[in-house]
């Protein structure tokens, strides 16, 4: 992976172990956008939980995105993989949201996925979550547990 343009927005991989990054992306989410891609209240990170979502590897993917004129990171997109599975997830700062950027990453990390063979992407996300939901392509969903269950097929 390199770093890459779309639409305005910078994309690079995190490196392994960065949890600056990963924490400064944490801070630019409120209280409600913490909820929402946690599953429920999130005051803090602790150093196991930044160190996990930092962790870069042959099967874990990271991309940072970077909104033009602002050096923090604006959003993250993260894919775990597990053969033709992956795992997805992705954060954007509060004052970015709306912006396409939840997009942007999806679209980049569902490529990188199929370059590597995976077949599905999967999601749990919050069931009031509609931004999230809007950007798996997933036909249909299923709840798991107060949890929105996607799965994108490739």
């Amino acid at each position: 992976m390199h770093t890459r343009f779309v639409d305005g927005i910078m994309l690079r991989p995190l490196c392994n172990g960065d949890t600056a990054t990963v924490a400064a992306l944490f801070a630019r989410l409120g209280d409600e956008s913490r909820r929402r891609r946690f599953g429920g209240p999130k005051p803090r990170l602790s150093a196991a939980e930044l160190a996990a979502l930092a962790r870069v590897d042959a099967t874990h993917h990271v991309v940072v995105a970077f909104a033009e004129g602002d050096p923090a990171p604006a959003g993250l997109g993260r894919l775990v993989r597990d053969g033709a599975v992956a795992e997805v997830a992705f954060a954007v700062a509060d004052e970015h949201q709306g912006r396409g950027i939840g997009r942007i990453l999806h679209d980049d990390l569902a490529g990188l996925a199929r370059a590597a063979g995976v077949r599905e992407l999967r999601a749990l996300v919050c069931g009031h979550n509609p931004p999230a939901v809007a950007l798996m392509r997933a036909p249909a969903a299923r709840w798991s547990g107060g949890e929105l269950e996607l799965v994108e097929v490739l």
